[in-house]
């Protein structure tokens, strides 16, 4: 079997201009690859998103690679030094979206298992778990395909997520988990009037900004294990008042809380339930609250699984990797609910920016990387996993 190379292969996902929710045969490209290397390749759509699960083998343990052929638009164009889309090399880089989030993990991850592969069969079986849809709402993607196959009784033992997870060098950083994620958005409505006569009228702002001053001054934790303190941020306050003798009739707001494992998602939405009905007392208007749960906080504890990775990152880089629960979330938030999850990939300086590229040098390592988890992990869980 003739091994994959990961530069040209993520060339040609780069060419591909994916831009959620649109695939643009990113995975058409991808399960051809696949399917090359003998991979059983399942298109599961939901909506507009293309996703597609992908097996090799029918035995245990099933290691799981998962991640995104979709990308965040390129912006202006004419910013970026070469074509978005045109996956071009210069100085030993490799230009384009989703160089490095995450089409240059994707075919790392794939090269890696063409090596594994070249050398024999695995003793067990190997997955892969691609969404369109990780970059977008995140509403018909990963966590639609991780539910039917959850009804269907499918299991997957372990996962290795590709997000840019390095900070400085490549694998200097292993995500083990993330904080969770809720989004409110408050809505005061009162009476419109005159600003001389405010007996006539019921001041919605005065009410939004008290209730937000109760919602930033509460210290919701010290931190959690390897997590950080949670907080809440104020992302927009909306009035839209176009004048300056008018008592406005509604006035909004939205905040946002990452919380770590200390708090639920359900328990900050009563909170914030609560906040609604407080500041609501004494005023003629009303108060309403609408939350939204991206993701529960999550944390996969360092264990033999763990430790199959950071040993392959420290093998390869002779870099003593960070277990890390940084950053914000994703699709591993909806993973976790199947196996343990960690997350491994290229160094995300320049994710989502102009001119995001990736070193050529860096694609190779990474696939050398994931090759050393390949072997490591059938080594390790082969004979204690069914």
């Amino acid at each position: 079997m003739q091994s994959l190379d990961p530069v040209e292969l993520t060339r040609d996902l780069i060419r591909r201009p994916s831009v959620t929710p649109a695939d643009a045969g990113a995975m058409d490209t991808l399960q051809r690859a696949l399917e090359s290397l003998g991979f059983n390749c399942r298109r599961m759509p939901f909506g507009a998103v293309q996703n597609l699960y992908a097996r090799r083998g029918t035995s245990g343990p099933n290691l799981c690679f998962a991640g995104h052929t979709d990308v965040v638009p390129a912006g202006d164009h004419a910013a970026w030094r070469y074509d978005p889309f045109g996956a071009d090399i210069s100085d030993g880089e490799l230009h384009g979206r989703g160089a490095v989030d995450m089409k240059g993990g994707i075919a790392a991850w794939v090269a890696a298992v063409s090596n594994v592969l070249d050398k024999g069969e695995t003793p067990g079986s190997l997955s892969l778990l691609i969404t369109g849809d990780e970059e977008g709402e995140a509403v018909d993607g990963t966590v639609r395909v991780v539910q039917q196959l959850t009804a269907e009784g499918e299991v997957i033992d372990h996962c290795v997520v590709g997000e840019p997870s390095s900070s400085a060098a490549l694998g200097d950083m292993i995500k083990v988990g993330r904080r969770g994620s809720i989004n409110a958005y408050f809505e005061v409505t009162g009476t419109q009037g005159h600003v001389a006569y405010p007996q006539r009228a019921a001041n919605p702002v005065p009410v939004l900004i008290r209730l937000l001053h109760r919602l930033i001054a509460r210290d919701l934790d010290d931190g959690y294990q390897a997590f950080q303190p949670s907080n809440l941020e104020i992302t927009t306050v909306d009035v839209g008042n176009p004048t300056t003798n008018l008592i406005p009739a509604k006035a909004s707001a939205r905040v946002n809380i990452r919380f770590n494992p200390g708090h639920t998602g359900s328990d900050l939405a009563a909170w914030f339930e609560q906040e609604a009905v407080a500041a609501q007392e004494g005023f003629s208007g009303t108060v309403t609250v609408r939350s939204a749960i991206s993701g529960e906080a999550f944390l996969t504890v360092p264990d033999a699984f763990v430790e199959v990775v950071a040993s392959a990152a420290r093998t390869i880089t002779a870099r003593e990797p960070a277990l890390s629960t940084t950053g914000g979330t994703s699709d591993a938030r909806f993973i976790r609910s199947m196996c343990p999850v960690v997350e491994l990939g290229l160094v995300g300086a320049t994710m989502h920016g102009i001119d995001e590229r990736v070193p050529v040098e860096d694609l190779r390592a990474l696939t050398r990387i994931y090759q050393q988890v390949i072997e490591g992990y059938f080594a390790r869980f082969a004979s204690s996993v069914s």
